[in-house]
């Protein structure tokens, strides 16, 4: 059914598992529509929590390398409409109505850093790493910037996506990234017992909260993906960004054109 990922049920527990390890299970436009379709397949099932993983080493390594290619080929509606598609995603799993529990192995980059940190809950392996990096191919983080700077504030958000730098577990668990860091023998059994908690909750209840808590960012929210996709598109215009990306397909340190 799925190419890219594998999706179980044990009981009232979905698992979902990214499943592209020779790739660093990288985001492809495949991978994102089968993460939608397997989002729908949760939520219209008897299942009431989601644990969200990843096989091999990393959980997720930000964008495809032929996606990212291609992207500097693309008319600007072409881009507009991946653009879309990621809003769609990340909409999808903030907005999603049943407990989400993401357990990140490994490196969790870019767009990879948003789907592991827009779950409800993220555990971290103690060899887990996170980092917005956009800015070093002279991309820009602007649909994943909105919910970033509602997690962990205006001045961390400031540190992450204008340094691009990688941070480990236990600096993302200081910033309120993640909420819990174990030793990777333990991060599955982990994120089990936090799902069992959750069942022990009244499910009704705990989707009447996560609705309470969304509705917080109201209106605004939405106006700032809007922007946030006009300002993804447009990036994508630049000379910076086709040097961003050729010079990371190459190997090599960018020339930029200022």
């Amino acid at each position: 059914m799925y190419s890219m990922l594998k999706l179980g049920f044990e009981e009232r527990i979905a698992t979902l598992t990214l499943s592209r390890p020779e790739k660093r299970n990288a985001i492809s436009r495949v991978l994102m529509e089968e993460l939608l379709e397997a989002l729908q397949a949760v939520e219209q099932s008897p299942a009431q929590v989601l644990i969200l993983s990843a096989e091999g080493k990393a959980f997720c390594a930000g964008m495809d390398l032929e996606d990212l290619r291609a992207l500097t080929e693309q008319s600007s509606e072409e881009n507009l409409r991946h653009s879309q598609l990621i809003a769609t995603l990340f909409r999808a799993l903030y907005r999603f109505p049943k407990m989400t529990i993401a357990a990140v192995n490994g490196a969790a980059i870019a767009g990879g850093a948003g789907i592991a940190t827009l779950c409800d809950f993220t555990l971290a392996s103690t060899a887990a790493t996170f980092g917005f990096t956009e800015v070093r191919i002279g991309f820009l983080p602007a649909i994943v910037s909105s919910f970033l700077v509602r997690q962990v504030g205006d001045k961390h958000a400031r540190d992450l996506l204008l340094t691009g730098r990688i941070i480990s577990a236990d600096e993302a668990y200081r910033m309120g990234l993640v909420n819990e860091v174990v030793e990777a023998m333990h991060l599955e059994a982990g994120a089990r017992r936090l799902a069992e908690q959750l069942l022990e909750n009244s499910p009704a209840s705990l989707r009447a909260t996560k609705a309470l808590l969304r509705s917080y960012a109201g209106d605004g929210l939405e106006r700032e993906l809007e922007l946030g996709l006009e300002a993804n598109a447009e990036m994508r215009k630049t000379k910076d960004f086709q040097e961003g990306v050729r010079s990371f397909l190459e190997r090599r340190k960018p020339r930029w054109s200022e």
